[in-house]
C-alpha cells in the first residue's frame, strides 16, 4: 500500500465518522472503529499497537489533563439547575427588558448562564420554557427560540469571551501556555460583533414573519414533556426561590476567582517544584490556566450548595448526577482526541498536513483557523475538533507563531473562535438536543440555526484573524 492508500482510509474514515455520528451512533463507538480502519488501509501501520500506544494513550491523557474541568463544570451547571438558580436569572432578564425584546431577553439570560458556567444543555432546558412563554406574548413564531438560545448558549459566551469556563476555550491552554483570559481586547470585540450580527438577523427574521402575517402557532408536543423535566430538576417547592443576588452571586465568583487565579495569584507563587519529573517537569504557564478553572469553578459549587442548601433535599443524588453526567461528555471528546492521535500517526496524514500548514505560509493564523474549523465541522463538535487539531498540529503551530512573532495568546483566541462555526453543522448533538427540547425539526428551524451559529462565527473568524494579523494580540 502507498501514501494515496493511507489518504483514502483517512479521508474515508473521516467521511463514516461524520455521517455515522449524524446517525446516531456513539462516538466512543465510532472512534476507535473508524480509525482502526484508517490504520487497515495505510502501509506499515501496526493494528493493535495503534490502538493500545496510540489510541488509548492520547485518550487517557486528555482525560488526565481535563476531567477536573469537565467534573466541576457538570457539578456546577447541575446544581444552578436544581436550585432553581439558572431558572431565577432568567426569569429577572426577561422580567426586565420584556415581551417586546423577547429575542434579546432569551439570548441574553442564555449568554450569562454559559458564561457563568453553565452546560449549554442545562440551559437550553431552563430557558426553553421561559421562550415559550415570551415568544407566545410577543406574536414570535416558535420556530424562531432555537437560533435565539443558540445565538446566547453556542457561541460567544462558548469560544470568543475571555474567561469564559467553557472546554472550548481551556482546551488551548497547556498547548500555549495561556489562560482562560488569552487576548481579551480581541475577545471581547468579537464576541459583541456575534451578538450584534446574531440579534439583528433573528430581529429581521422575526419582522419578516411579522409582515406575512405569521404567529407563535402551536406548541410542539415537546412542550409538556419538557416542563416536567424542568420541574422536577428544580428546588424544593417548600421554600421561596433564591433571591436575584444570590443566584447570581455563584456566576460572578466563578468568572472573578478565574481571573484572580489567572492573572494576579497564580503568577506570582513559587512553584519550582513543578520542574521536578514527579509534577510533569513543566512551568507554571502549562498549568495556570487549568488550575484557576479548577479553583473557581470548586468555589461556585461550594457557594451555591451554601446558598442553596435548603433547597437541595436531594444534595448526595443531585451531585452524583452532576458527576454521572460528565462522564459521557469528557469520554467522547477523550475518544475524538484518540482518534485524531492515530490519524496523525499515518504515513497519509504526513501529506495532509504539509497541505494544511502550506496554506497561507506567511501566517499560520490562517490554516491554524481552517483546520480546527474543517474538523470541528467533520466531527460535529467544538472540542472535539479543536483537541484533534491540537493534538496533531499544536506545537508545529506555536513553533511557527514563535518564529513569525505572533504572541501565544493570540493562537489561543483564533483557535478557541475557530471550533465554534462548522461544528454547529447538522449533525451536531447539541443542535440535535436543542432541536428535540423544542419539539421542532431542522426542517422548521435549522437555517435560522446556521445562520446564527456557523455562519455568523465564520465571518467573525475571518475579522478576528484579520485584526490579529495586522495589530497582534490585545
Amino acid at each position: 500500500m502507498t501514501a494515496g492508500s493511507s489518504i483514502a482510509g483517512i479521508l474515508l474514515s473521516l467521511v463514516l465518522l461524520m455521517w455515522l455520528a449524524y446517525r446516531g451512533i456513539s462516538v466512543l463507538i465510532l472512534a476507535p472503529v473508524l480509525a482502526l480502519l484508517a490504520v487497515l488501509l495505510s502501509p506499515d501501520a501496526p493494528l493493535l499497537a495503534s490502538y493500545t500506544q496510540v489510541f488509548m494513550k492520547a485518550l487517557g491523557g486528555f482525560v488526565i489533563a481535563f476531567f477536573p474541568l469537565f467534573l466541576l463544570g457538570a457539578l456546577f451547571g447541575r446544581l444552578m439547575q436544581a436550585s432553581g438558580a439558572a431558572r431565577v436569572l432568567a426569569l429577572a432578564i426577561v422580567e426586565r427588558l420584556g415581551a417586546r425584546r423577547a429575542v434579546s431577553a432569551v439570548v441574553l439570560a442564555c449568554a450569562l448562564l454559559t458564561y457563568g458556567g453553565v452546560s449549554l444543555f442545562v440551559v437550553a432546558f431552563a430557558v426553553y420554557p421561559i421562550a415559550v412563554e415570551l415568544f407566545r406574548a410577543a406574536n414570535l413564531p416558535k420556530r424562531l427560540i432555537p437560533a435565539t438560545i443558540a445565538l446566547g448558549a453556542f457561541t460567544f459566551t462558548m469560544t470568543a469571551l475571555p474567561g469564559t469556563p467553557a472546554i472550548q476555550n481551556a482546551i488551548p491552554m497547556p498547548y500555549f501556555g495561556t489562560t482562560p483570559f488569552a487576548a481579551p481586547g480581541l475577545g471581547l470585540l468579537a464576541g459583541l460583533l456575534m451578538l450584534v450580527l446574531g440579534l439583528a438577523w433573528l430581529s429581521h427574521r422575526a419582522r419578516h414573519a411579522a409582515a406575512r402575517g405569521e404567529t407563535y402557532g402551536e406548541d410542539g408536543p415537546a412542550q409538556a414533556a419538557v416542563g416536567e423535566a424542568v420541574a422536577s430538576s428544580s428546588a424544593s417547592t417548600d421554600v421561596p426561590p433564591l433571591p436575584v443576588t444570590l443566584a447570581l452571586a455563584p456566576i460572578v465568583t466563578v468568572v472573578a476567582l478565574n481571573y484572580l487565579m489567572a492573572e494576579i495569584v497564580l503568577p506570582r507563587v513559587d512553584a519550582g517544584y513543578l520542574a521536578q519529573a514527579l509534577y510533569g517537569a513543566v512551568g507554571m504557564d502549562a498549568v495556570r490556566g487549568v488550575w484557576s478553572i479548577i479553583v473557581a469553578l470548586t468555589a461556585g459549587v461550594l457557594l451555591l450548595i451554601v446558598l442553596a442548601w435548603r433547597r437541595l433535599p436531594a444534595l448526595g443524588d443531585t451531585l452524583d448526577a452532576g458527576a454521572t453526567s460528565a462522564v459521557a461528555p469528557i469520554f467522547n471528546t477523550a475518544s475524538q482526541v484518540g482518534y485524531g492521535a492515530v490519524i496523525a500517526s499515518l504515513a497519509g496524514f504526513t501529506l495532509i498536513r504539509d497541505a494544511v500548514l502550506g496554506i497561507a505560509p506567511g501566517n499560520p493564523l490562517v490554516s491554524l483557523s481552517i483546520s480546527v474549523n474543517v474538523l470541528a465541522g467533520i466531527t460535529g463538535s467544538a472540542s472535539g475538533g479543536m483537541s484533534i487539531a491540537l493534538q496533531t498540529l499544536g506545537s508545529t503551530y506555536l513553533a511557527m507563531a514563535q518564529a513569525a512573532g505572533i504572541h501565544p495568546d493570540l493562537l489561543h483566541r483564533v483557535t478557541a473562535i475557530a471550533t465554534g462555526g462548522l461544528d454547529a453543522l447538522p449533525h451536531n448533538g447539541a443542535v440535535i438536543t436543542l432541536l428535540s427540547i423544542c419539539g421542532l425539526t431542522h426542517r422548521q428551524s435549522y437555517l435560522d440555526i446556521f445562520v446564527v451559529a456557523v455562519v455568523v462565527p465564520v465571518v467573525v473568524l475571518v475579522a478576528v484573524v484579520w485584526l490579529g494579523s495586522a495589530y497582534g494580540s490585545f
